[in-house]
């Protein structure tokens, strides 16, 4: 039988109708999905023709994670402890340059911080994995003995490096594989219940940029997905616990990424929060004519506002202030109050 897709057509503003399904607990409501299938013609059919369990999944409310309720747009400002990261690499490789980006980010309103120190760019090699708990365990450990008390993500793929970040205080486990790249990093989250993030990405950073190819990238990376989160599950992590993330320019082109974002809104029926990250990258330089990454901030705040237009719980940028301020008055203006 052939599998059916709802994409829930989300909508926002002060009033809605009756009988409207609202969106994830969140903002956003719908009362038509879009019905996509592997090799058939999208429809559009009313929220009542959608079957219950997917339903159920598309409007549950998200429960917290990582101490971060999931009712309005959260921020996650990046801080890559690296040499070589495609924007800001060198930037915060002294600790103490990475303790005051993190309080510059506290201070300009991000909701959680993710610290990583593995560059994950195109052709990006492997880190030593002593060197990256030592690029990121002391500076989550700095930022704790320095007041900072909002969430803390670490970003790697290695079980000793999430192990170390746990115990200097971090909050969450964003692994750009899936999880797919170390086998005991799973089953370590799940026996700590650590939230984590799964995001996907076809290959790996030295490799993945070369030839990404797809069948159908909107569907493949759903189905991606829903493996991997199902697998997290077996291993011992609830649902609720897991933020979902369609890997934005990790082994996908330009046509690719735009295929997602369009349609991105599918990504609530897995059941989960959605983290879109796509700050400063590539297709946005290009279609923005901004070939230096630090000047990519206007239109990554578009590409963040469309993702929350269409429900994304979080956003993971570089501008942080710039990114609370556009969403504040993205919130003023289509609700007529102030976040």
């Amino acid at each position: 039988m052939t599998q059916i897709y709802y994409r829930p057509l989300v909508q926002i503003g002060p009033i809605r109708p009756v009988g409207a399904v609202t969106l994830a607990g969140g903002w956003g409501w719908f009362t038509q999905a879009e019905a996509l299938a592997r090799g058939g013609t999208p429809r559009i059919v009313s929220a009542d023709d959608i079957p219950a369990a997917i339903l159920d999944r598309l409007s549950a409310p998200r429960p917290a994670i990582a101490r971060l309720s999931l009712d309005r747009p959260r921020i996650m400002g990046i801080l890559n402890t690296t040499p070589d990261s495609f924007s800001d690499g060198g930037d915060h490789t002294a600790t103490r340059d990475a303790i005051a980006a993190g309080q510059r980010m506290h201070a300009a309103g991000a909701d959680i911080i993710d610290i990583g120190g593995e560059s994950t760019r195109p052709g990006a090699k492997t880190v030593a994995t002593e060197e990256e708990i030592a690029r990121t365990a002391p500076v989550i450990s700095a930022l704790r003995a320095a007041g900072v008390t909002l969430p803390l993500s670490v970003d790697t793929r290695k079980t000793l490096v999430a192990q170390a970040a746990i115990a200097a205080g971090a909050d969450l486990v964003n692994d750009v594989s899936g999880f797919t790249f170390d086998p005991q990093l799973a089953p370590f989250c799940a026996d700590r219940q650590v939230p984590v993030c799964v995001m996907h990405a076809q290959g790996d950073p030295e490799t993945m940029h070369l030839d990404p190819r797809y069948d159908n990238v909107l569907l493949d990376v759903y189905d991606a997905l829903d493996r991997q989160i199902a697998a997290l599950e077996t291993a011992g992590l609830p649902r609720a616990a897991i933020l979902a993330d369609p890997g934005i320019g990790f082994g996908k082109t330009q046509e690719h990424n735009l295929a997602l974002l369009a349609r991105i809104s599918l990504f609530h029926g897995l059941g989960t929060p959605i983290l879109l990250g796509a700050s400063r990258k590539r297709f946005i330089g290009t279609l923005g004519d901004a070939p230096e990454p630090k000047d990519r901030t206007a239109g990554s705040i578009a590409v963040a506002l469309a993702g929350i237009s269409q429900g994304v719980q979080m956003v993971r940028v570089h501008d942080v202030a710039e990114t609370r301020q556009a969403v504040t008055l993205w919130h003023a203006a289509y609700f007529g109050s102030i976040l």
